[in-house]
């Protein structure tokens, strides 16, 4: 059964301390594992990468059968469901506008000091894109990682997927089509992220790698995390509704079940100022699992990581908010944006009552990529600038650095770094005989 907590009682502060720092996913330790996986490929390349295909997914590949044929690409594209393609159509224009706005602009002016400062924006060259295809398969995540990524201007987009039993879902390659992704390798798990990260032969390295996996692929993005970039270490997914007296127990019940079918680790919890309205939803969720595909996925994440707090007032709703930085938040309140004002933690904040989590997973444009595990309190969700640089502009003529120089020289000498003032100095005619 979920926990079941209550603001109003003794004991409390203690009771939410230990929910919010359960640790939730894998209980073992893959590191080393993964580890050996990722020296095998940096020093075998193709070979490593197809035999540990070969023992993970149950398919014997070859170099040249590794990457996705188009014609492949496009016999997939036929084979989809009409309708289901209208909908990736969809959900990839409102993800390409949104994101089209998220685009850095330039900086460049010139300060009462007479220096010249700015900061360009550069997309990066190369983005490996991990899209999860064992389990689940999920072409909602090839257009939310691709779609930025093209629109930052990013050079090479590759694609990794695994392929069980060398199947690749349809809709997957589907919508890396509609992304415009053209490079797909039938590759995943650490293997995957070693010839993204070091190169082989057939799958050339990149500069940044994103997309959620497993333990394993998390494992292995944290340690080649220095040879390329990450996008962040993504745990179990998760959810925090926040609903009044008047909510819809049914709705919400959905909405809770809607992320604890995610994943056995995954975590939904229920805020409210209202009793009877718990009661209510604890009693639809039991009666809504019998009807998932996914039912004893959904009930073992609710029994064991679950959770309907009822508080005094919905206002202190926000201090649990804040401590839990939920990766999504969903506000089912009379009056959300007062509310979500004053949240401060969060991946992403979801408005009313119409506003359920899905319709973010899949075509509201924000990216679905975000925080999880209380990151929220410390980084955003994937986005067009996670796939730019930025370049400071510094420039002074003799002038400037005559009015700003000075200092330098003299901040130089305090820290003993003597060359560093020397080469300001020098330039004021001001060297001193150094």
């Amino acid at each position: 059964m979920p926990l079941r907590l209550d603001a109003r009682t003794p004991g409390f502060a203690e009771a939410f301390t230990r929910l919010v720092e359960a640790r939730r996913g894998a209980a073992a330790d893959v590191g080393a594992a993964v580890a050996a996986i990722l020296a095998e490929v940096r020093a075998r390349g193709d070979a490593a990468v197809i035999d540990y295909t070969e023992r993970f997914d149950g398919v014997r590949l070859t170099p040249d059968r590794m990457r996705v044929s188009a014609t492949e690409v496009a016999e997939a594209r036929e084979r989809c469901d009409k309708q289901a393609l209208a909908a990736l159509d969809l959900a990839a224009a409102r993800v390409e506008a949104y994101h089209r706005r998220q685009v850095p602009v330039p900086l460049d002016y010139v300060d009462e000091a007479g220096v010249r400062l700015g900061a360009r924006w550069t997309p990066i060259q190369a983005v490996g894109l991990y899209v999860p295809g064992g389990t689940a398969a999920y072409p909602s995540t090839g257009l939310i990682n691709a779609i930025p990524a093209r629109v930052a201007g990013v050079a090479r987009i590759a694609m990794v997927v695994p392929a069980p039993g060398g199947k690749l879902n349809p809709l997957v390659l589907a919508a890396a089509s509609i992304a415009g992704v053209e490079e797909i390798y039938r590759v995943g798990g650490a293997q995957a992220i070693a010839a993204l990260a070091y190169g082989t032969s057939t799958i050339g390295a990149v500069d940044k790698i994103v997309g959620p996996g497993n333990a394993y692929v998390a494992a292995a993005k944290r340690q080649v995390s220095g040879a390329v970039g990450i996008d962040m270490e993504a745990g179990p997914s998760e959810v925090v509704v926040v609903a009044d007296a008047s909510g819809n127990p049914a709705w919400l019940a959905a909405d809770l079940l809607a992320q604890a079918e995610h994943d056995p680790a995954s975590q939904s919890i229920l805020i409210t100022d209202d009793v009877a309205l718990a009661d209510a939803v604890a009693g639809v969720v039991e009666g809504q699992l019998a009807r998932l595909s996914r039912a004893a996925i959904a009930r073992q994440s609710w029994n064991d990581h679950g959770a309907i707090i009822v508080v005094a007032a919905l206002d202190g709703a926000v201090k649990l908010i804040d401590r839990l930085a939920p990766e999504h938040l969903e506000l089912a309140v009379e009056r959300p944006e007062a509310l979500a004002a004053r949240v401060t933690n969060a991946g992403a904040i979801f408005l009313g009552r119409y506003t359920p989590e899905a319709v973010g997973d899949y075509v509201a444009g924000p990216s679905h990529v975000l925080p999880t595990s209380r990151s929220a309190r410390f980084s955003s969700g994937l986005g067009v600038v996670e796939f730019m640089k930025r370049t400071s502009i510094i420039g002074c003529d003799a002038a400037a650095l005559a009015r700003i120089g000075p200092a330098a020289v003299i901040l130089a000498e305090a820290e003993g770094l003597d060359a560093h003032a020397l080469s300001v100095a020098i330039r004021l005619g001001a060297d001193k005989g150094r």
